[in-house]
């Protein structure tokens, strides 16, 4: 009598749908890829995307090696309030960089966006939904989005100086020397005149 259910032992269903997650990503971007067509690509029904991965968000930040979930990470920096979220974003930022793991990982994500047009485009899907988006719900404002993705510019421009190119003296300045001059202006995007 044939056994039914799961093999025992690595069956390989998780390489294989964030194998298939990653060339998904890769050919339609974020929005536009969905759970299903990655467990298709990946030859596999779509609850078992769902249940080694959990949402699309998810399955995009494992599959990117993404080191931090911001579905989680954006609302506990908005839980606050936005007074002082310049603040707490560019010290989140900062921290993430100042960790050698996430910054290889980060550094390797940027590369491919500043090279390829591919990892642009992913990038900019996702970023624009799952992380600006959300900024800019918060915000509540006509001009959220414009505000947000001038926040973007900013971080984006910060990281790329400090830790890419780590140009002097901003690459060995003292975060929170960083905090105190880049947090104001991120502040000013989010609530101040334009």
């Amino acid at each position: 009598m044939a056994r039914t259910g799961r093999r025992p032992g690595d069956s390989g269903t998780r390489e294989a749908i964030l194998d298939a997650a990653r060339e998904t990503f890769a050919d339609k971007g974020f929005a536009a890829a969905s759970v299903r067509a990655i467990a298709t690509r990946a030859e596999v029904d779509a609850a078992l995307v769902h249940h080694y991965f959990g949402t699309k968000t998810d399955l995009f930040v494992a599959a990117m090696e993404l080191p931090f979930d911001p579905a989680a990470v954006v609302p506990a920096l908005l839980e606050p309030g936005i007074d002082g979220l310049g603040e707490r974003i560019v010290r989140f930022f900062l921290g993430v960089w100042a960790q050698p793991v996430p910054r290889a990982r980060i550094q390797a994500i940027l590369r491919s966006a500043l090279t390829e047009e591919t990892g642009a485009a992913l990038l900019r899907d996702f970023v624009t939904t799952e992380v600006l988006g959300r900024v800019a719900a918060a915000l509540g404002t006509p001009d959220a989005e414009l505000r947000a993705t001038l926040v973007g510019t900013q971080l984006v421009g910060l990281g790329v100086l400090r830790y890419i190119v780590r140009v002097e003296p901003l690459a060995s300045a003292d975060a929170d020397a960083v905090v105190a001059a880049v947090a104001p202006t991120i502040q000013r995007y989010l609530t101040g005149e334009l």
